[in-house]
């Protein structure tokens, strides 16, 4: 079945949802192309990919793994890739350096929505790709069923290339649609050719007729042919498969179990004949505009026990030579990665995704050349939907702590750390509890920096509720020499939500002189940052309006005292209340499940501002609410258990708001146990 290609490379993807076999195929490829001897599988934790120690403790991808195989004069480089939605961006970064990408599902009808964001991202994004539907031998819906299933989550028309042979629920072989040969498979070895079964002969001219119907949409000659009655022949289909899945108008289905290599060969072959060469991706990446000046761009960044940072890159033009000078970097070796291993090569051309040693200040998704480069773009950072508060379980690494996220980062863009402003806490943002989990298990692997957590504090506020007249505050104060005198009367009364602090002074006859008002000032905003309820003051206005000083003993800093007195006693007598944060929410969700997203936002106090179609996504809907942020912790937890994992939020802060009355009891109630906490 395969025809003689020049020597040259393709980059290929794995991916696909999590659970859905990526790491199985890659280790059968390897398997099957002669590059590994014996299979490992990711049970026994001794595949090629999932190498890191973090996804073999998980049984789970958690970045991406790569690997080399030479077939048929071609050398294939594979990515696999996490399939779980909180290490998307893993996926994304390295789907901009590759030629095609083999989109790996299950059979299973329930999960086929999981596929709906990738699908749309390689579609956005014009990458080709194929589908091989695996483990069919757990398969429990029909061929055809499975078909219309992932046709209705993907905007390209799919065309089977191949069409099962079932015996029961076992995948025993293949009927090819391009030549109608059938194949029987062989445990360890090739699939034979074996006589057309008759009992598929209805349901393979059926899917047949679509795919060629599909091809024929973007070729006027097959169209022609296909009126006419006339059978193209098989060099007109692999040639019409190749341009169409190149431009990425149509999506090649195939169909296999990774675990026995079934399926493995065909699928190896269509990438051989079909799959777009190095050259047209980067001719559709550079937009024509290439030339012999180096040129990559970074999908990964590693930080390595032994060889300290590594950018995996993919070259678009020119050649990369040890020690090359990128963006006024000099690189420290090159690599082709099998897993964690390194093989150090000296030159390497246009199409060859590599490894860069020490490439210091260059980031994930960064364009590199040897001159100024013209920037590619890359993949929008993904935006963070769950926190933890983090310390170093040693007071001491708390000096190393901002370096090792540094470096944490740039191998994860997708995280993200603040040091809050009112909270004063260390919180680390990012996509998932899991998400976080594998980061602190980094921080303690790799940087020896093993971390306590707990969930952030909310940000509370308060204000007042009625305004108070003449508060008097009296600062005196005697200790031999010169006293502390400060005597102030201010008026205090609440603002609008959202104007923050206002301070003003009528002040006539000099009764308390210039050079003091601003120490009254002071003392006011050091009070506001500590209220009576244990949290910031907002939305007051404060006039100092009367007072008196003595020509000696009085001091600014007599009167800050003075002001933060007169705030003591003035504020418990406005009406004191609590406010809380509340966010504007944005969630994305399939139509299927919107009522049940409306549900969970009210049974979290949300406010429902209103719903509508998601632009450019079929079968879509965008919901707006205000959420508040107590209720966010765990929000995308369940979101995404209602969503089959495919729902998703983004949020801002909108404005602050008071607490109900019983809630603010528990939240107030827990602050004075010395746990500022999410009012739950």
């Amino acid at each position: 079945m395969s025809e003689k290609v020049r020597l040259g490379s393709r980059n290929v993807a794995i991916v696909g949802p999590y659970l859905s076999g990526k790491t199985t195929l890659l280790e059968s490829l390897l398997f099957v192309t002669g590059t590994i001897s014996r299979k490992g599988s990711v049970k026994d934790s001794n595949t090629v990919g999932d190498s890191a120690a973090e996804s073999r403790d998980r049984q789970m991808s958690v970045e991406i793994s790569t690997a080399s195989a030479e077939y048929n004069d071609i050398r294939f480089t594979f990515i696999d890739c996490p399939g779980s939605v909180e290490f998307a961006q893993e996926t994304y970064n390295a789907l901009m350096g590759v030629d095609a990408a083999i989109v790996v599902c299950e059979p299973i009808r329930e999960r086929v929505l999981t596929l709906a964001p990738l699908f749309k991202f390689l579609d956005d994004w014009e990458i080709p790709h194929l589908v091989f539907v695996n483990k069919m031998d757990r398969a429990n819906i029909h061929v055809l069923e499975t078909l219309h299933a992932l046709k209705a989550v993907s905007s390209r028309p799919l065309v089977a290339h191949q069409f099962p042979i079932m015996a029961g629920e076992q995948l025993t072989g293949f009927i090819d649609m391009v030549s109608e040969q059938a194949y029987q498979y062989h445990p360890g070895a090739p699939a034979d050719p074996i006589p057309f079964p008759e009992n598929l002969k209805q349901e393979e001219h059926t899917a047949r007729a679509e795919m060629l119907e599909a091809l024929a949409n973007f070729d006027d000659h097959l169209l022609e042919e296909l009126l006419e009655d006339i059978e193209p022949p098989p060099e007109e289909i692999l040639k019409d498969l190749k341009m169409e899945l190149g431009a990425d108008l149509v999506v090649p289905v195939f169909f296999g179990v990774a675990e026995q290599d079934y399926g493995v060969r065909p699928l190896l072959e269509a990438l051989l004949r079909e799959a777009p060469e190095p050259e047209t991706t980067a001719a559709r990446r550079l937009k024509g505009k290439a030339s012999n000046t180096p040129l990559a761009q970074v999908l990964k960044t590693y930080y390595t026990p032994q060889g300290g940072k590594l950018s995996l890159v993919r070259v678009w033009q020119g050649k990369l030579t040890d020690g090359i000078v990128l963006n006024g970097v000099r690189a420290g070796g090159i690599y082709r990665l099998m897993g964690q291993q390194q093989q150090s090569v000296n030159e390497v051309g246009a199409g060859e995704i590599v490894a860069l040693s020490r490439l210091e200040g260059v980031k994930t998704g960064d364009t590199i050349s040897t001159e100024r480069p013209m920037e590619l773009a890359k993949v929008e950072q993904m935006e963070p939907v769950y926190a933890l508060a983090i310390t170093p379980e040693k007071r001491n690494d708390e000096v190393k702590l901002s370096s090792a996220i540094t470096k944490l980062l740039e191998e994860d863009p997708s995280l993200a750390w603040e040091q809050h402003g009112d909270t004063h806490e260390v919180i680390l943002w990012g996509q998932g509890e899991i998400h976080l989990q594998v980061a602190l298990d980094r921080l303690r692997r790799k940087y020896n920096l093993p971390m306590s957590t707990h969930l952030p504090q909310v940000p509370y506020k308060e204000t007042i509720r009625k305004s108070v007249t003449s508060v008097h505050g009296r600062y005196k104060h005697q200790s031999g020499g010169h006293g502390q005198f400060g005597d102030v009367f201010l008026d205090i009364k609440p603002l609008p939500r959202g104007e923050g602090f206002n301070f003003k002074e009528t002040i006539v006859g000099g009764v308390v002189p210039r050079q003091y008002i601003p120490g009254v000032e002071m003392g006011v905003r050091e009070f506001l940052v500590h209220g009576p309820l244990g949290f910031p003051i907002v939305d007051v206005a404060v006039t100092l309006t009367n007072g008196s000083y003595h020509t000696v003993d009085s001091s600014e800093q007599a009167f800050k005292q003075a002001a933060r007195l007169a705030m003591q006693t003035g504020i418990p007598q406005a009406q004191p209340t609590l406010l809380e944060p509340i966010l504007r929410v944005e969630v994305t969700t399939p139509s299927e499940f919107t009522s049940k997203v409306l549900q969970l936002l009210s049974g979290r106090r949300g406010q429902i501002l209103g719903y509508e179609g998601r632009h450019d996504w079929q079968g879509w809907d965008n919901v707006s609410a205000y959420l508040p942020q107590a209720e966010m912790q765990n929000f995308i937890v369940e979101l995404r258990s209602l969503t089959l994992g495919v729902g998703s939020f983004h949020w801002e802060y909108d404005h602050l708001q008071e607490v109900p009355e019983k809630l603010a009891e528990r939240v107030l109630a827990s602050n004075g146990n010395g746990n500022n906490g999410n009012g739950k």
